[in-house]
């Protein structure tokens, strides 16, 4: 599957300190269910600093936002993806790399989106793969790791 790293120090608070593993599993997870995600299938354990998804995302696009929110928290620099989909690629699978983007000091969606699409005109796409945990669209801080979906 794969792992993805993110920057430690960024992303929500939500971890006071003190917790043990299955603590800090279970915050997270909490803090990617209040998105609305399906998570009947999903399993969460903290290892360190890193968190490991496993189980069964309903689709692809589920599953990179799933990944992005567990590793969008401050404390967390790994996100190890065990995650299968239940609803089967209706393309060739995608290069993950390219699926997630780090970012940087100066940037906006119209920026990435120009980066990543050609087009600045895009943005609409990051942001709405990126719901709800973008609220708007210049609300975005270096060290945020965004879905980056394909564009038909």
């Amino acid at each position: 599957m794969g792992l993805f790293s993110f920057i430690k120090n960024a992303g929500e608070k939500i971890f006071g300190g003190s917790e043990s593993p299955e603590e800090k599993a279970q915050k997270v997870k909490d803090h990617v269910s209040k998105y609305g995600f399906d998570l009947s299938g999903v399993t969460f354990a903290a290892n360190g600093d890193s968190i490991v998804v496993s189980g069964s995302a309903k689709n692809l696009d589920e599953k990179q936002r799933i990944l992005a929110t567990a590793g969008n928290v401050d404390g967390i620099d790994n996100v190890e993806d065990n995650l299968t989909l239940i609803e089967p690629l209706k393309f060739d699978l995608p290069d993950f790399s390219k699926t997630m983007y780090t970012v940087k000091s100066g940037d906006n969606l119209s920026k990435i989106s120009k980066e990543v699409y050609g087009d600045p005109n895009k943005y609409p796409v990051i942001f709405e793969a990126n719901k709800p945990m973008l609220t708007d669209p210049d609300k975005i801080y270096p060290g945020q790791v965004l879905y980056i979906p394909p564009v038909g």
